[in-house]
Parts: C-alpha cells; sequence; structure tokens
C-alpha cells in the first residue's frame, strides 16, 4: 500500500512540474489558423517550444520559416516572435537583442498594426531596467523617448493608454531625480544652480508630486538672490539703475513661482505657504479657477501610497516606488527649453558689469550671496518655510585664493631631471648669499645627504640584515 502511495506522489509531482515548466504568458497568434502548410508548421513548432522555455530551439524554428520561405504571409510575425524570445529570456544581453529585433521589425514593416506592440515593448524593455532616482537614469530617460515615440507616432493605438500610464510613471522618476538636485544645490545656498534644476522640473514635469514643494524651493531662491541684491552698496559700476533691474527680475521670478503654486496646485500644502510670501511681498495674490481646483484634487485623490510592508521591502531592490504617480492628466510628450545656469548667471553679469563675462572683471551674480560665517548648512537641514530669518550679506573679495604649496615629494627627487636643475639653481643662489654674507654651513651639507641613501651596518646588523 505504502508502495504505491509513493508511487502515485511522484507521478503526481512529474506532473506538476510538467506543467509548471510551461510558459503561460506564451500565446500563439496564429493558432486559429487552421493550415498545414510547412511555414504555419514551424511557427507553431517555435510557439511550442517557447511555452517550454526552449528559446533558442524557437529562434532557430523562426529564423527557419524566414529564410526558406521569405514570401510567406507568417513571416512578419515570425519576425516579431523572435524579438519576443530574447525578451522572454531575460538578461541584458537578451534585452539587447529584443530591443535590435523589435527595431528591425518597425524598420522593414512600419505600417502594420504589430509596429505598435513592438515600440512599446522597446519601451518596456527600458522599464523594466528602471532604477531608483538616485541610481542611474539611462533606462528611464530611454523608456521615456520610446514611450513618447510611441504616442507620437502611433496615437490610435490601442497600445496608446497602457504608454500613457507608463510614461507618467517613468515622469514622476525622472522628476523626482530633478528635485533631489535642486535641492541639493539650495540647502548649499547655490542659487543659480538650484533655480535651474528647480524652473526646468516644474515646465518639464507638472505633474510631478511635489511640483509645489518645488516651485516654492524656487521662489525663495529668488528671495535669497534679491536679498543678496539689494545688499551690495552702489557705485559708479553698480548704478541704481543696474540695482534696480537686477531686483526686478528676481521679485518677477519669485511672484511666478508663488503664483503658479495658488493657480495650478490650489489644493496642494505649499498654496497657503506661497500666498503668504506674497503678501509680506507686497505683490497681488491671484485667485484659482474652481476649474483649476477641481482638476487639482483629482490628481491628488489619485497618488497612491505605499504599505509599510511595501516601503520596507523597497529597500531591497533597485526598482523605484512608482505609487506616487498621478493617473489623471497627460504626459509632457515634448520637453520644454530648459533653463540654463550658465545662462541665468550671464543675465546678471551683464547687468552688473556692463560687459560679458569672458573678461577680467566678471562678478558672479550666484557668488553675490554667501553665509555670515563662511560655512555651508548642513546636509540635512530642512527647506526653509516662509518665515525664514537668515541672514545674508554680500561677499567681501571675489580674488582668487592662493595655490597651496607643493607637497608632492616627487619633485624633490634628485633622480628627477627637471627637479635636479631646480635644485641645482637653488643651490648656486644659496651659495651665492652664502658667500655675499661670508658665513658657511658645513653642517648644512651633511643634512642635504639623501635620507633614501643605503646607510653602513653595524655590529649584528652585519649579519641580521632587519
Amino acid at each position: 500500500m505504502l508502495r504505491r502511495f509513493t508511487i502515485g506522489l511522484l507521478l503526481a509531482s512529474c506532473l506538476f512540474l510538467t506543467v509548471g515548466c510551461r510558459n503561460k504568458n506564451v500565446k500563439n497568434p496564429l493558432a486559429a489558423v487552421d493550415s498545414k502548410q510547412p511555414d504555419k508548421v514551424l511557427f507553431d513548432r517555435a510557439m511550442e517550444a517557447m511555452k517550454k522555455r526552449k528559446y533558442d530551439v524557437a529562434r532557430l524554428s523562426l529564423q527557419t520559416l524566414i529564410n526558406t520561405y521569405p514570401d510567406s504571409e507568417y513571416v512578419a510575425r515570425a519576425k516579431l516572435a523572435i524579438g519576443d524570445a530574447w525578451l522572454a529570456e531575460g538578461g541584458s544581453a537578451a534585452l539587447a537583442q529584443a530591443e535590435n529585433e523589435y527595431h528591425d521589425f518597425i524598420t522593414f514593416f512600419p505600417n502594420m498594426p504589430e509596429a505598435a506592440e513592438a515600440q512599446l515593448k522597446i519601451a518596456d524593455i527600458h522599464y523594466r531596467q528602471i532604477e531608483k532616482p538616485d541610481r542611474d537614469y539611462t533606462h528611464a530617460r530611454r523608456a521615456e523617448d520610446e514611450y513618447r515615440q510611441l504616442l507620437l507616432q502611433y496615437p490610435d493605438s490601442k497600445l496608446a493608454d497602457n504608454a500613457r500610464t507608463r510614461l507618467l510613471e517613468v515622469q514622476e522618476i525622472l522628476g523626482d531625480r530633478e528635485y533631489r538636485i535642486g535641492r541639493f544645490y539650495y540647502l548649499r545656498q547655490s542659487w543659480a544652480a538650484s533655480i535651474a534644476r528647480l524652473k526646468t522640473l516644474t515646465d518639464t514635469y507638472p505633474l510631478y508630486s511635489q511640483s509645489d514643494e518645488a516651485l516654492f524651493m524656487l521662489g525663495q531662491a529668488h528671495e535669497k538672490q534679491l536679498e543678496g541684491i539689494r545688499a551690495i552698496p552702489t557705485n559708479k559700476q553698480f548704478t541704481e539703475q543696474k540695482k534696480a533691474q537686477l531686483i526686478k527680475i528676481y521679485t518677477d521670478g519669485a511672484s511666478e513661482a508663488y503664483s503658479k503654486i495658488i493657480t495650478r496646485y490650489p489644493v496642494m500644502p505649499r498654496a497657503v505657504d506661497a500666498k503668504a510670501r506674497l503678501l509680506a511681498m507686497d505683490l497681488a495674490v491671484p485667485t484659482p479657477t474652481q476649474e483649476a481646483i477641481d482638476l487639482n484634487k483629482k490628481e491628488e485623490t489619485s497618488r497612491g501610497e505605499l504599505s509599510r510592508m511595501g516601503k520596507l521591502t523597497l529597500n531591497f531592490h533597485k526598482h523605484p516606488d512608482y505609487s506616487h504617480t498621478t493617473k489623471v492628466g497627460d504626459p509632457v510628450l515634448v520637453d520644454p527649453k530648459p533653463t540654463d545656469a550658465p545662462d541665468f548667471v550671464k543675465q546678471a553679469n551683464a547687468i552688473i558689469t556692463g560687459k560679458s563675462d569672458t573678461g577680467d572683471n566678471k562678478v558672479s551674480a550666484d557668488s553675490i550671496i554667501q553665509p555670515a560665517d563662511g560655512s555651508k548648512p548642513p546636509e540635512n537641514q530642512p527647506v526653509p518655510r516662509s518665515d525664514s530669518n537668515e541672514t545674508i550679506v554680500p561677499d567681501k573679495a571675489d580674488a582668487p585664493k592662493p595655490m597651496p604649496d607643493q607637497v608632492n615629494e616627487a619633485a624633490h627627487d634628485s633622480n628627477s631631471s627637471s627637479s635636479a636643475g631646480t635644485a641645482d639653481s637653488n643651490a648656486a643662489n644659496t651659495d651665492t648669499a652664502k658667500a655675499a654674507d661670508g658665513k658657511s654651513d658645513s653642517s648644512a651639507d651633511s643634512k642635504k645627504e639623501s635620507s633614501s641613501k643605503e646607510k653602513k651596518k653595524k655590529g649584528l646588523r652585519k649579519i641580521i640584515p632587519f
């Protein structure tokens, strides 16, 4: 009885393993076609091999179909299935091969409905390899470009909705990366770099989950620049007119950032702080429309949140958190012109000096403002809110610091020809000075002996070298 039970258990296990080894995700798109033609037989054989995870066998059958029957109606599907076999196999090398196959399919069959499918799979290949915002963003940028290509080239495809959802997730990650860089510059009081990053972020990714925080930091950075400009005394070079021009630039920048929070993100947390800052600056406070309020409510309601377990497990894999992505709205398909920090500084320099920044009298607008004690803020310092009382003083000196002394011992090596020439000239100058003073120092010659020179061993050291 026990023997029969054991045999039955082994048979059940073998049946379970046989069924489990089949890849249920692989579907034969030509399964409904009833044909005994050899090209159809080859295609069905390849699909069966893929279900059994024999991807090399499947690719061999598909390539045989393409080479043997170039006029077959199944050639296009076979070409696409080769990419599917590489994609199902996985691994970085296999994914690269799959991308090449899909690109070839789009090149040879651009008007077929499956071209949109191939484009989506190319984008999904990079989507699968996206890492956290503080890691390499190459695949995130590539995925964004490929999803945009699908939406622009195949807007009527049934796959467009899937691409739009994925593109929103990718842009959330890219926006988070830009936000972290802008905040990094902000905490280190590099105002021009912070303004450039945050302005580019808010213009490019308006659906980013922390857009209100980015805009508030952008307004604060403009205010810091504004305080520094007001603290600079006027003179013949920096006249009242130039000062007024810079004050207007930074005032308009802060006003634009705070106003955008109120009109575009009226239900987000920073809307109250933005209104307070506009009132403190004696600027007009805009009123958001009911349409903007409803839209922002829908965006915030559609965002999700990871559970405690999800946040814990997030630390053990490289994939980012997409839960904060909004499900409402359309992603940006064409990037606006980014704000360039050097151009921003050049504009201020041109106003301050009345010259281009290529001259010797260059004054960096970003270096005008420095901490009072010359120290940097701590790395984890929170973003100052509207009631910040931080003291800003203008920089006292723009002259470059002197170069440090030479500490490289190789520069004093007597075996080097260039160093030897320098040492000889220095020695000659020293001897000339001593001759002029009528002094001699015999002990100095003994001290000049190289410390690396091997000394004569005495006593037991003749026998024991150590």
